[in-house]
């Protein structure tokens, strides 16, 4: 019973639901999560990851990591290793089974050599070029090639050869024997092998002809004994190749194709492609830069696996695609925060502040609490001394009425320390710019309590000058200024250009001295931050994750 209750509602669960009661597959319920190792894992993948792997988990079966490495000219052991790596961050597991549709070339070869017995398949000498010219168009039906009815005795020696490396690349394919009339384009004798002289990441140069995709991702499934091989919708019309290579070799019991809606985000793009050009033209720091949908660069920027996974679940799985508000990853991820990261004060922007009447040399400690959302989150020591660093923004000489923060003459809480009042300006005699307050406190309010009972408006974060850690800060925005950064000639037209703003000279308390890379926190009122590896000892580098404004949220109130 606990089993069926955290099994999801969706028309995937549905289907399996359906098999289980008919008997098919066992009752059994195995998936694979099948990347390319040709690039780094986006936000896209995600959802994938979550869908392949939770199903199997919600289902009581197993998921496999299949690397479909079938094309060896953009493969790289560089990109095997950074996507077990992403799919481990993500909180999912293979167990032992990692495989590589390379695994199975010697029987996906024999396999082919079965079709063209059947008179299934057979070898055409016509270019690349001339392929698609007599492949016809959506609406007239394709031509056949001149060499679809060679025999089978002809096929499997050309076929034999072109493995021996006789022939030169590109000079020769196998292709499916199906139907150039077909209305769907992709059942019109599709290339099922191509001769390619290149090093593959772990076979070297025992092969120089590669089966095409949608010939070994069926049989993959099929030999690791897949029962539902999830896609997203842009192989829906791959389905019937996938289905006619099963049968075409009679595969008992074979896995069922399930298509479901990708993920895509607003100001967000996921081209392979467009994502290497911003690395390569320098217009990002890199596959991990935190402005990329990667999960290289969401991690580096402080997302919480968790929290990815719960966006995951609350988008669902649908049959239609859309484009989803960066808005909603953003609220799902600030509200995970907002339940587990400590807080802690940073002024990005400091202005001096000296306690007058507070002695020199002396160091009062009070507790703040760490997180008002987490009862078990306990509290910290945070020292206060006579000089400390409040944000420039918090200061005005001449306020207007809704400026409730500090102001000449005026008394303010430093966070849970004490009530400052404001007696002196100190000002550059050259700028004009103010460079110090000067203010008393009263010593009956150290430690947050309450004088006589009076209340003050405004509290401030603050940090003493004694103790602060020197940090650079990382202001992020959305990489694209517009909701479809493909709209247009050129996308990088819609870059935009305040993705990014470095501060420096930022303070920090001195709790988060020391952090590990990747610690997350909340900066009282400016937002979650993580700490970034470019950060050292005497320097942190913090990247904020999201800010404190949740868009989503009062979008969502409006409506209601």
């Amino acid at each position: 019973m606990a089993e069926e209750a955290s099994r999801p509602t969706n028309f995937i669960q549905e289907i399996i639901d359906e098999d289980r009661l008919a008997g098919r597959y066992g009752g059994r319920v195995h998936t694979r999560f099948p990347p390319e190792p040709n690039g780094y894992l986006h936000i896209g993948h995600a959802k994938a990851i979550w869908v392949d792997f939770g199903t199997a988990e919600a289902n009581g079966g197993l998921c496999n990591l299949r690397f479909d490495d079938t094309n060896p000219t953009k493969e790289d052991d560089e990109y095997v290793e950074a996507i077990q790596e992403d799919v481990r961050w993500l909180g999912y597991d293979w167990d032992d089974r990692l495989f590589y549709a390379s695994d199975y070339f010697d029987r996906l070869y024999a396999y082919a050599e079965e079709l063209i017995r059947r008179g299934k398949a057979y070898v055409c000498d016509l270019s690349p070029d001339e392929i698609r010219a007599y492949r016809g168009t959506l609406t007239e039906p394709g031509r056949e090639s001149p060499y679809r009815n060679r025999s089978v005795e002809e096929n499997l020696n050309l076929f034999r050869r072109m493995r021996a490396g006789e022939f030169p690349d590109g000079s020769r394919v196998l292709r499916a024997r199906i139907d150039m009339a077909s209305p769907n384009i992709n059942l019109r004798d599709p290339v099922l092998y191509r001769i390619q002289r290149a090093h593959h990441h772990r076979t070297g140069d025992t092969w120089c002809i590669y089966p095409m995709y949608d010939y070994a991702h069926p049989l993959s499934d099929a030999i690791e004994g897949i029962t539902h091989s999830l896609c997203t919708l842009e192989f829906e019309d791959h389905r019937p190749l996938y289905d006619w290579v099963l049968q075409a070799l009679e595969i008992p019991d074979p896995p069922k194709q399930i298509e479901f809606a990708r993920l895509e985000l607003t100001h967000t793009l996921t081209s392979k492609r467009k994502l290497r050009q911003l690395v390569e033209e320098g217009r990002v720091r890199g596959w991990d830069d935190p402005r990329m949908p990667t999960l290289r660069g969401l991690r580096r920027r402080g997302y919480p696996p968790e929290a990815i996974r719960e966006f995951c679940a609350t988008v669902g799985v649908s049959k239609t695609n859309s484009r989803i508000s960066l808005g909603l990853l953003e609220h799902v991820v600030r509200e995970h925060l907002n339940r587990t990261a400590p807080r802690v004060m940073a002024v990005l922007k400091p202005l001096r502040l000296v306690i007058t009447n507070f002695p020199e040399g002396r160091v009062e400690w009070v507790e703040v609490e760490n997180n008002p959302e987490d009862s078990g989150a306990g509290s910290r020591r945070v020292p206060l001394s006579r000089v400390v660093y409040i944000e420039r923004d918090d200061f005005m000489e001449d306020p207007p009425r809704t400026f409730f923060r500090l102001a000449p003459g005026r008394e303010v809480r430093l966070k849970g320390a004490c009530y400052v009042t404001c007696r002196e300006v100190v000002k550059d005699p050259h700028t004009g710019e103010v460079t110090e307050l000067r203010c008393t406190y009263d010593p009956e309010s150290l430690g947050g309590s309450t004088p006589d009972g009076r209340r003050v408006q405004g509290t401030l974060h603050w940090v003493s000058a004694e103790h602060a850690v020197p940090a650079e800060v990382r202001l992020y925005e959305p990489l694209f200024a517009t909701e479809d950064p493909e709209a247009g000639a050129d996308f990088l037209a819609n870059l935009n250009p305040d993705s990014l703003r470095v501060l420096t000279g930022c303070l920090v308390e001195r709790s988060v001295a020391g952090a590990p890379v990747g610690a997350r926190y909340q900066f009282l009122r400016h937002g979650y931050f993580a700490v970034d590896p470019d950060g050292t000892s005497e320097r942190l580098v913090f990247n904020r994750i999201v800010s404190l404004k949740d868009t989503w949220g009062k979008i969502q109130a409006r409506g209601a």
